[in-house]
C-alpha cells in the first residue's frame, strides 16, 4: 500500500461524513498519473504555492498602497491568514485539512495590482466586466504553467471561483475558505486601519464589539468559535444571528470608514490612472505584451490578453511599466 493509499485510508477513517474525500474527487481537467507519496488535494497546494502568480501576492496592495510600515498586510500575508482560519475550523468540523488549504492559497490569485481599486477599474475598462475571483479560476485553468494552467481537480478549482459572489461552493471546505476570507480580510483590515492612524480604537462600533471581542484576536477567536458550534454536524457552514449580525454590521462600518472613505481618494485617483493608461497603450500596441500574451490576443482578443496581463501586475510592475511608457526617461530615475 502506497503512502497516498494510506493517507486516503485514513481520511476515511478520521473526516467527518460530509467532507470531501481525496478519493473521491471528481477528478481533474485533464488525466494525470497519481502520486505515491501525496493525495489529490495535496498535489493541488503544492502545485498552487510553487506557481508564479502566488509568488507576486508579495507585492500586491491588500488595502494600504505602497505603505513605509513593515508591518502592514499584502494579498500574501492576507492569503496565509485566510489559509490559517480556514484550515482551524475544517480541523475542528473535521473536514479535509488539504482540500481547504488549496482553495484557500488559490482564492486571491487573479486579484490584481492595487487590491481593489484595481479590480474596480479593470471592471469597467472591459466589456464583459472583471471579477478578481473569474480570474482566479482563469489563472489556474489557463494562464499559468506556459499557458496549460495548473491542472487543478474540480473541487479546488470550484472553491477558488466560489469563494466571493452569489454562488456556494459545492463543498463544505470551499464553504469554510469563504467564511475565513472575511473573518480575515475584516479583523487585519481593522488592525492596519489603526495602524495607520485611518481608524481610532474608540472609533470601532461598541454593539459590535460587545459581541465580537475588542481586540483583534479576541474577534477571530468568537467568529472561528461561534461557526464551528453552529455548523457541527451540518451540511452548511454558519454563524449564529447574533454574531452573524454583528460581523455584519462591523463590515458595513469598515466600508464606509475605510474602504470608501475620502482618505483614499488622491491614491485611488493615481492608481486609476496607471491602469487605465496602461490598457490603452497594450490595446493599441498588443505586440509590446510578452510572447505568452501575445498568443492569448491572437488566441481569444486583445482585450482579453490585455487584462490577463495588467491584472497578473505587482503594484510595482505596474507602475514600472507606466513610468517606462509615459514618463520621460531623465524623470523615471
Amino acid at each position: 500500500m502506497t503512502v497516498r493509499e494510506q493517507l486516503e485510508k485514513r481520511e476515511e477513517m478520521c473526516l467527518s461524513p460530509r467532507a470531501q474525500k481525496s478519493r473521491d474527487t471528481l477528478g481533474r481537467e485533464y488525466p494525470a498519473t497519481p502520486c505515491d507519496l501525496r493525495t489529490e488535494f495535496q498535489r493541488d497546494r503544492d502545485r498552487i504555492l510553487h506557481c508564479k502568480s502566488f509568488r507576486r501576492l508579495k507585492f500586491k496592495t491588500q488595502v494600504f498602497i505602497a505603505p513605509e510600515g513593515d508591518h502592514y498586510r499584502t494579498r500574501l500575508t492576507h492569503t496565509l491568514e485566510v489559509a490559517q482560519v480556514a484550515r482551524t475550523i475544517a480541523r475542528a468540523l473535521f473536514l479535509n485539512e488539504d482540500l481547504t488549504e488549496a482553495i484557500a492559497l488559490g482564492h486571491d490569485l487573479g486579484h490584481t495590482p492595487f487590491g481593489h481599486i484595481g479590480e474596480r477599474t479593470l471592471n469597467e475598462l472591459c466589456a464583459d466586466g472583471f471579477r478578481h475571483n473569474e480570474q482566479s479560476l482563469r489563472v489556474v485553468t489557463r494562464l499559468e504553467n506556459g499557458g496549460k494552467g495548473l491542472n487543478l481537480t474540480r473541487e479546488v478549482r470550484d472553491g477558488i471561483l466560489c469563494h466571493s459572489g452569489s454562488r456556494q461552493p459545492m463543498t463544505l471546505e470551499g464553504r469554510c475558505v469563504a467564511r475565513a476570507d472575511r473573518i480575515a480580510y475584516m479583523n487585519h483590515d481593522i488592525d492596519d486601519a489603526l495602524r495607520a492612524g485611518v481608524l481610532r480604537t474608540y472609533e470601532l462600533p461598541e454593539d459590535c464589539l460587545k459581541v465580537l471581542g475588542y481586540t483583534h484576536g479576541e474577534r477571530i477567536d468568537t467568529m472561528i468559535r461561534d461557526i464551528v458550534t453552529e455548523s457541527a454536524d451540518l451540511s452548511e457552514i454558519r454563524m449564529s444571528r447574533s454574531v452573524q449580525n454583528a460581523t455584519d454590521a462591523l463590515r458595513a462600518f469598515l466600508f464606509e470608514k475605510v474602504y470608501r472613505d475620502s482618505w483614499r481618494s488622491a491614491e485611488e485617483a493615481r492608481c486609476d490612472h496607471v491602469i487605465r493608461g496602461l490598457f490603452r497603450y497594450y490595446l493599441e500596441n498588443p505586440g509590446e505584451m510578452p510572447l505568452e500574451y501575445v498568443e492569448i490576443s491572437y488566441q481569444e482578443g486583445t482585450e482579453r490578453a490585455v487584462t490577463d496581463f495588467i491584472s497578473g501586475m505587482t503594484d510595482r510592475y505596474a507602475v514600472r511599466q507606466y513610468t517606462g511608457l509615459f514618463l520621460p526617461e531623465a524623470f523615471s530615475r
